[in-house]
């Protein structure tokens, strides 16, 4: 049973990693067809597809460690340990991802008008 579900974990991860590839693929695409204005947001999205793969990353080891934990009082510990560096990570994350936001619209703001 744990092979299983480590198995299922893992292809998960790989249909995931396939994913995320093609997102990112698809956002560097758009940036750079999408006029002036996209390349400032370039940074921001790169940030968060990053985010993202680290997040899903995580989610993955987690199911893993819970799909080797030898009783619920491990999965209990291995769960409340996740959400509780996770909910600091995703406070980290915000806040970075606000930066570059306001660094985004601070660089449209102070370029002038192409005609």
């Amino acid at each position: 049973m744990r092979n299983l579900a480590e198995k299922n974990v893992e292809q998960a991860r790989v249909a995931y990693g396939q994913f995320m590839e093609f997102m990112s693929q698809a956002m560097n695409a758009w940036s750079t067809t999408g006029g002036p204005e996209a390349g400032n947001f370039k940074a921001l999205q790169e940030r968060a597809i990053a985010f993202a793969k680290e997040n899903a990353e995580r989610s993955f080891s987690l199911a893993s460690e819970i799909a080797k934990a030898k009783d619920m009082q491990e999965v209990v510990t291995l769960q409340s340990r996740y959400v509780q560096t996770q909910m600091q990570t995703f406070g980290i994350q915000a806040q970075q991802l606000s930066w570059l936001m306001a660094d985004a619209f601070r660089n449209m703001q102070t370029k002038p008008p192409k005609f």
